[in-house]
């Protein structure tokens, strides 16, 4: 399966939508019903739907000053002209002051951000909030003097597969266009693309182009975010995905309250999905639910009472097929409340209430590394239970973790990735940023370095 999401180096699109309460459905009653037209939701949404111009200033480097011999005999240029690298999205406005939604990778290492809105205007962004973990970005209109249209989030549970939607968007940069279709399939889980993998699939067209773009329903309400398709050649074969607008409204309402990141519950468990083996070990029908493989001690799980080998099957009445739909489920609660839990425990089922609150966040002490040394460009962070939750590490591993990893910087050279866990360099342990920092400035022919990465311990060894 070739899962892409729809940027090219050029273009990205996107997409609109409106108000909340379920569709009428039904089917039409006579000829004239068929020749219904949609340009009314098109009409009230198109003034919400904006292009994202993002532009990013590299370095125009000759791959032939790498080599030392034409160094040698050619000599070193000076100063090495810059290039503006340019990409095109979209956006959804989504507040009357001026907050625009769109996909992270449509902005993400982006110098310059501009919105053009589909009266032709432009305006230079800010971006306000960046979630790499559900590809959402938040931007804001700079010296805002005016109220802007903007769309209305649906409640995306109440979709039903078989409803109508149009996607709304700027395709391959051919000018802003309509497409419509139907909703293929809910609560898509195994695309791969984000951390909370729960898509909107649609067979309405989606091209690259369309990357930050929405998807509205029959009554001119957002209903999801597009950021992929499924394709083998690079255009649309009819099966694209959506981010639910109710994931969506999370990041926006962080945006909203100040917030440079996400804010989220946070369970302190780690689920594992069922099996057919497992199943049958537990003796269900089928292989659904989320099974607690670890609880962290003194975590909302632990206070609720979830115990280790409990099977999540149900958050508030909704089902739950496999742990990527209870990180949906849970991470759409509203922050401050509790959530009803059923759990499938010694053969009945107990329903538990879990507190809905943050992980904590104590003593992250991030810093960016700057020795010369394999570590050289990354930025690294003490392993935090919000840190864990972020990267979707065991709440229960020490070490040292990297955040992120500087574009040309050595440590991203050799191989390191973001969420790899740093455990001991050169026979030393790493129990926190500063451990790493010092050891990182010693001098050294010969690295030894142990690494946890996907829940595997690696040793690796480096030149210096």
């Amino acid at each position: 399966m070739i899962v892409l999401r729809i940027v090219s180096a050029f273009l990205m699109t996107v997409v609109a939508a409106g108000p909340s309460a379920a569709q009428d459905r039904r089917l039409p009653t006579s000829p004239a019903e068929l020749r219904l037209s949609y340009a009314p939701i098109v009409q009230r949404a198109q003034p919400a739907v904006v292009n994202v111009y993002a532009g990013k200033t590299v370095q125009n480097r000759n791959p032939l000053l790498d080599d030392p011999i034409f160094r040698r005999f050619f000599g070193v240029p000076g100063q090495q002209p810059e290039q503006m690298q340019r990409s095109l999205g979209s956006g959804v406005m989504v507040d009357p002051s001026g907050l625009v939604v769109t996909n992270n990778h449509v902005i993400e290492g982006a110098d310059q951000v501009k919105i053009s809105l589909a009266d032709k205007r432009e305006f230079e962004a800010e971006i306000v909030l960046k979630d790499s973990r559900t590809d959402l970005a938040v931007l804001r209109i700079k010296d805002a003097r005016e109220k802007f249209i903007t769309l209305d989030f649906a409640n995306s549970d109440e979709l039903q597969v078989g409803d109508v939607v149009l996607a709304m968007g700027n395709p391959f940069g051919v000018g802003q266009t309509v497409t419509h279709g139907i909703v293929s399939a809910l609560a898509r889980t195994k695309v791969g693309i984000t951390d909370y993998q729960f898509f909107i699939q649609t067979d309405a067209a989606i091209n690259p182009g369309n990357s930050g773009g929405a998807l509205v329903d029959m009554a001119g309400r957002l209903v999801g975010i597009n950021t992929a398709i499924f394709s083998r050649s690079g255009g649309s074969q009819g099966i694209g995905f959506a981010i639910p607008a109710n994931m969506v409204r999370v990041v926006v309402a962080s945006a909203k309250s100040g917030g440079k990141a996400v804010k989220r519950p946070w369970l302190g468990a780690k689920l594992q999905a069922v099996t057919p083996e497992i199943a049958e070990t537990l003796g269900l029908k089928l292989p659904n639910g989320a099974l607690v493989a670890n609880v962290a001690p003194n975590s909302p799980a632990a206070r609720a009472g979830l115990r280790l080998s409990d099977l999540i099957v149900a958050v508030e009445g909704q089902t739950i097929e496999d742990p990527n739909a209870f990180d949906y489920r849970f991470a759409t609660r509203q922050l401050g409340g509790t959530a009803q839990i059923d759990v499938q425990r010694a053969g009945r089922i107990v329903r538990l209430t879990v507190p809905l609150e943050t992980a904590p966040d104590t003593n992250r002490d991030e810093i960016v590394l700057t020795a010369r040394s394999p570590f050289q460009g990354a930025k690294v962070a003490n392993i935090s239970p919000a840190v864990a939750d972020e990267l979707n590490l065991d709440s229960q591993i020490e070490g040292v973790v990297v955040v992120d990893l500087a574009e040309g910087g050595t440590a991203a050279s050799v191989g390191f990735q973001k969420g790899d866990v740093i455990l001991a360099v050169n026979n030393q342990k790493i129990g926190k940023t500063s451990d790493l920092d010092r050891v990182s400035k010693a001098t050294s022919r010969l690295w030894r370095i142990v690494v946890v990465r996907g829940g595997q311990q690696i040793n690796v060894t480096l030149g210096g």
